[in-house]
């Protein structure tokens, strides 16, 4: 699969145009992604499955910071992650920092994690593959996000017999999903719908927020799936049309629509 890049050629090729994509990442995260999509000629749609924010008791995120940052290994989730664990203070360690992406790896980098290791596939399954973390029997290892997410790495790490460490810095919520959402997938309904997903919490927040006449108008598009488990929750979810993307980067979700469409 692809990664997009965004040369001249590219651009003027405009090959997502006429598309609506529906964007699914937390409130406030979409901006660059809304980029992407314009370069490439389709019409963005910011449809977010949650928001973010920090942690109510600052006292004991701060503790448990402290005790993941002292494992052998510590995972951050995601960029927000980074964001978050930076507010509580320094964050100063010597375990082999791992990111699940591109975008994590760049925040870890610029938070003083120069050595910041990200697998080529983008999701949980890509972090699991990666040579430190096969075996990790008798290891700590602190993974460092929100409360629920990335359930696979607790099991599967728990399985190689590592012990693991949360450190939750900041919480999801459902976003506030109002009637301009709702009349953002209903407008323009002849044009092709592509629902990135790579989230199946905020997969379920969107679809338990959305009114019936909306959610019919979602689930007749195509969900974009980041991995074959989110493929199987977009299924659950109601999409009878799944699309599989390598990974959750960017340019693999929106090449897997147009490697697609030109099919």
């Amino acid at each position: 699969m692809r990664v997009l890049t965004y040369d001249r050629r590219m651009a003027l090729s405009r090959p997502l145009k006429g598309i609506r994509i529906a964007i699914t990442r937390p409130v406030g995260t979409g901006a660059a992604w809304v980029h992407r999509v314009r370069a490439l000629g389709g019409a963005p749609m910011l449809l977010p499955g949650s928001s973010l924010r920090a942690a109510s008791d600052a006292r004991a995120a701060r503790t448990a910071l402290r005790e993941a940052l002292a494992c052998d290994t510590v995972i951050f989730t995601s960029p927000a992650a980074v964001k978050f664990a930076r507010g509580l203070g320094a964050l100063r360690s010597r375990a082999t920092a791992l990111a699940p992406g591109a975008g994590t790896q760049d925040a870890l980098r610029r938070a003083g994690f120069r050595n910041a290791i990200a697998p080529a596939r983008e999701d949980s399954e890509g972090l699991l593959a990666l040579p430190v973390l096969r075996n990790v029997r008798g290891q700590r290892i602190g993974i460092i996000g929100a409360a629920g997410g990335r359930g696979l790495l607790q099991r599967e790490l728990a399985g190689r017999g590592a012990k693991v460490i949360h450190a939750h810095v900041y919480e999801r919520a459902p976003a506030r999903l109002d009637r301009r959402h709702a009349d953002a997938l209903q407008r323009n309904a002849r044009r092709p719908l592509y629902v990135l997903v790579s989230s199946s919490e905020a997969l379920a927040n969107i679809t338990a927020s959305l009114p019936g006449d909306a959610l019919r108008a979602l689930l007749r598009g195509t969900a974009v799936a980041s991995s074959a488990r989110l493929a199987t929750a977009a299924r659950q979810a109601g999409f009878a049309s799944v699309l599989r993307a390598s990974s959750a980067h960017a340019g693999h979700m929106l090449g897997a629509i147009i490697d697609s469409r030109a099919q």
